[in-house]
Formats: structure tokens, sequence, C-alpha cells
């Protein structure tokens, strides 16, 4: 353990604040999680260069900008060795409409989903991914029709064991 320091209580805390508003004041957020603001900015620093906040975002309301749809897709790679799956990966990176991407375990490689305009326009990215010969095999698409849960924070409490304390660097 040389040099590496535990999250406590507060830093939890802290980053459970900052999940729920990435814009509250630090004097806000020192209140919240019971430190002064000095300290409290000193440990949001800390947390920030330790690379447990990575970054603060505005979430957008896309219904009131335009209309979209959201699609997830199963894709199935026509290879299965490493340069197969990071010669897709290395693509993905560059489709706008992708969201996430993710490799997973069962009857098929990646999950994806998308943001797009419309039906049409996904099946145009599609068809695009499919022109640039990256392995894809097959794939099966599922329009969302509606979305009635969407969180944008992890429950980070629940997630962290209390008797196993996560470390980082100092």
């Amino acid at each position: 353990m040389n040099g590496l320091m535990k999250l406590d209580r507060i830093d939890i805390n802290i980053l459970v604040q900052l999940q729920k508003d990435g814009r509250i004041s630090n004097v806000n957020l020192a209140d919240a999680v019971g430190l002064s603001p000095s300290p409290c900015l000193q440990r949001v620093k800390r947390l920030e260069q330790a690379g447990f906040i990575t970054g603060y975002e505005a979430h957008i309301n896309l219904t009131k900008i335009t209309d979209s749809v959201t699609v997830f897709t199963e894709v199935t790679l026509s290879g299965h060795r490493r340069e197969d799956f990071m010669k897709f990966e290395s693509a993905m990176r560059d489709v706008d409409e992708l969201m996430e991407c993710h490799l997973i375990t069962g009857g098929y490689d990646y999950l994806l989903r998308f943001i797009t305009r419309s039906i049409e326009h996904y099946q145009e990215v599609i068809e695009k991914m499919l022109d640039a010969q990256i392995g894809i095999d097959k794939y099966f698409s599922y329009i969302v029709i509606k979305s009635p849960i969407m969180k944008s924070s992890v429950p980070l409490r629940s997630l962290i064991a209390k008797h196993n304390p996560i470390e980082f660097g100092a």
C-alpha cells in the first residue's frame, strides 16, 4: 500500500453529491458533506487528480430539441481474433450516433446503443458500417418504444462494500 490513500465516507459523499449536481457550488457541496469549504475543495481536486472524477457534463433534454430514435443493436463478428475485436472497436469510435458499445458474453459479441434522427437514419448508419468491412457477420436491431426509467448516476453507495475500501494513489 505504498503511497495509496483510501476513499472515506466523505469522499464517497462528495462523489454522490457531484453526480446529482455537477454545478453545485463548493460552499453548498461542503455543507452537504459536512466539511468547511477549503478542505472540501481540496478533496474534490484530489478526487479529480486521482481520476475518480473524469469530467462534468450537462444533461440535455433531447425531446425539447428534436425527434430521435434509440436503437439497441446486437452485433456478431465474423472473426474472433484479438485483431478482429480491435478493428471493430476502432471503427466504432468514429460513429457519432453510437452512444455505447459493450463487449459481452452470450450469443453475440457486442451490444450497441445508437441515437439517430429516424429509423431511416439508423439504417444509413448500419449500412455504412457494413460497407466499411469491419468484420460484422450479423446484427439484430431493437427499436426503443419508450424509456420509462433512465438514470445517469451510478448507485455508488450500494456498489461499494463497507468492508472493502477503495484505494487510489496519493
